[in-house]
């Protein structure tokens, strides 16, 4: 399944409704400890599962930055784009909130809901997508952020 693109007023009528979540994604030891290579943060409470038994959350989890990561693979199928747009970019995010760990072997998935969607300039689209990024099987949300996205028309691109 690739990227769902849409008319933009279709786009503009999916404000403040939610979309169909993402599929779920598994976040184990192994993507964990990838992540601590790329980043060079190998505190324990992530990547010695032995030592994080006696930690504060009884075994090792994801870094929050980690499940935030995930969110362009998780948006993809799930929030379409306007038809005409060349490339999107991550332009920021008003809001993260880390709400609860994502212990390792836990899958998450994604909520979205577009909160607006606007042209500020002809062919520049913006977008506020809000997120919730729950985990299997838990009442409590890992993330809850609002994420900015640009939607270029003219990219230089073919």
């Amino acid at each position: 399944m690739s990227i769902q693109r849409i008319n933009p007023e279709a786009l503009r009528s999916l404000v403040g409704k939610e979309l169909d979540p993402s599929g779920w994604t598994l976040v184990d030891q192994a993507r964990i400890n990838s992540f601590a290579d790329v980043t060079g943060d190998h505190q324990f409470i992530h990547v010695d599962p032995e030592r994080a038994k006696n930690g504060p959350f009884g075994g090792t989890v994801a870094h929050g930055l980690l499940v935030l990561s995930l969110l362009p693979a998780l948006i993809e199928k799930s929030v379409p784009i306007p038809d005409d747009v060349k490339v999107t970019v991550n332009y920021g995010y008003n809001k993260i909130r880390f709400l609860s760990p994502v212990r390792s072997g836990k899958r998450v998935r994604a909520r979205f809901v577009i909160s607006e969607f606007t042209e500020p300039a002809p062919g520049r689209y913006q977008q506020v997508t809000t997120v919730t990024v729950e985990i299997e099987g838990e009442d409590k949300p890992a993330l809850i952020a609002e994420w900015i996205a640009i939607g270029l028309v003219n990219a230089g691109g073919k």
